[in-house]
């Protein structure tokens, strides 16, 4: 059974999806702009959702840090940029084979 989790690095605009030590897969995501920046930190996943609707995309991935979330997008020139209020967006095909893998209580680190 794989031990997922995740790491964000927001330097390079990139997800990363680890089991145990070793990458198994890697998203290209957009982050926080500069006056809304992701915050940096250790969370868990808390809750998914399907279909969220609005500029979330195709899946919601919330965080322990109220208000902030992994999604999808309905605006795929994003990604690759620092645009959002502070979420993480990412392809809505890459979130949702995130969503399908990763459980509630993942651990997510978002690094600078």
């Amino acid at each position: 059974m794989p031990k997922y989790r995740i790491i964000v690095d927001l330097s390079n605009f990139r997800l990363y999806l680890l089991d145990g030590d070793q990458v198994e897969r890697e998203f290209p995501i957009a982050v926080g702009k500069m006056a809304t920046q992701t915050p940096p930190g250790n969370y868990t996943i808390v809750n998914k959702e399907p279909n969220p609707g609005g500029p979330y995309g195709s899946y919601w991935l919330g965080l322990s840090k109220p208000h902030y979330g992994i999604h999808g997008t309905n605006n795929p020139a994003s990604i690759g940029r620092a645009v959002s209020r502070g979420c993480i967006r990412m392809y809505n095909e890459d979130v949702n084979l995130l969503a399908s893998l990763v459980p509630i209580h993942t651990q997510v680190t978002i690094r600078p």
